[in-house]
């Protein structure tokens, strides 16, 4: 049982209660409790104000009031809180991270005067915050690809073999062992290869042959993952080693599986701030599955 909320951003869309379905089934398998959150936005420049908690009068609060309707009858529900704040949504969205095991949010919101999940807000979270975001898409979002893909409950992660993110692994098999999903482990390699010679001003050829550098890859993907199995012996791990570009292929991947993992972009020296890599990026902005961006973990001192 965790002790720390599954957190569901809501701003009254129904793209925002899709999310939230997302969350209140995941607080329910985590045995966690769930905290609806609804930022009331106001200014940039105004001083950040909380406003009561608990079950908000719909006066004060008709998109918590409505949540709270369309929550209720439901016969297995998890604790539930109820907490509107007002200002700025990218910034507090993101704030909340700290205090949650997941923050789950719409990948779109609506106008007016609720305008709070737009893109910009879900990209800043799944940036900033300090705990995994999932940002779940608009339902019908298609795919077009041939991929074969195997029925029943799937989660899908990225891994690149040459620096590989333990975190986002582990949070990728706990995820799948909590689902009773199975893992889809998507490991792809730059083909084809091309190399530049000064002496000849030409690209020319790799010296290395395509078989080679699919077996490098799996040799050094399994060896990745031995660990992870060994931790998770009850999750089936497949492993999918293809050419080409990573997020192409995870957004293939992504028809009809519960939840796509990818890792947030890790600080460098040169680059200190938190950003999000190229293919966490595009798998936020084409995946059909909600995906989960998990941060990296913080470096030791």
């Amino acid at each position: 049982m965790s002790t720390l909320p599954v957190i569901a951003a809501v701003d009254g869309s129904d793209d925002s209660l899709v999310a939230l379905d997302w969350a209140f089934d995941a607080a329910l398998v985590r045995e966690a409790p769930l905290r609806v959150v609804h930022v009331q936005q106001y200014a940039t420049w105004a001083q950040p104000v909380a406003l009561p908690t608990g079950r908000p009068d719909p006066e004060d609060d008709p998109v918590l009031e409505r949540v709270r309707r369309y929550l209720d009858g439901r016969t297995e529900q998890p604790a539930t809180e109820y907490v509107a704040l007002g200002g700025a949504p990218a910034a507090l969205l993101s704030e909340l991270g700290s205090t949650a095991e997941l923050l789950v949010l719409g990948s779109r919101g609506r106008g007016g005067f609720a305008s709070l999940l737009l893109g910009s807000n879900g990209m800043a979270a799944a940036r900033d915050a300090g705990c995994p975001v999932v940002v779940v898409p608009k339902p019908g979002r298609e795919v077009h690809d041939d991929m074969p893909i195997e029925p029943g409950p799937r989660v899908v992660v990225g891994l690149q073999v040459d620096s590989p993110d333990d975190t986002t692994l582990a949070f990728a098999f706990t995820e799948a062992a909590l689902r009773g999903a199975r893992l889809q482990v998507i490991a792809a390699y730059n083909w084809p290869l091309h190399v530049w010679t000064a002496a000849t001003a030409q690209i020319v050829p790799p010296s290395e042959d395509q078989d080679a550098v699919e077996a490098e890859t799996r040799t050094l993907a399994e060896g990745v993952l031995a660990p992870h199995r060994e931790r998770h012996p009850e999750v089936h791990a497949a492993l999918h080693i293809a050419p080409g570009d990573a997020a192409g292929r995870l957004v293939s991947a992504s028809r009809d599986a519960d939840l796509v993992v990818v890792g947030r972009h890790r600080r460098r020296v040169l680059a200190p701030a938190s950003m999000i890599g190229s293919v966490t990026h595009a798998v936020l902005l084409h995946t059909a599955s909600p995906v989960a961006v998990v941060p990296p973990t913080p470096p030791e001192e």
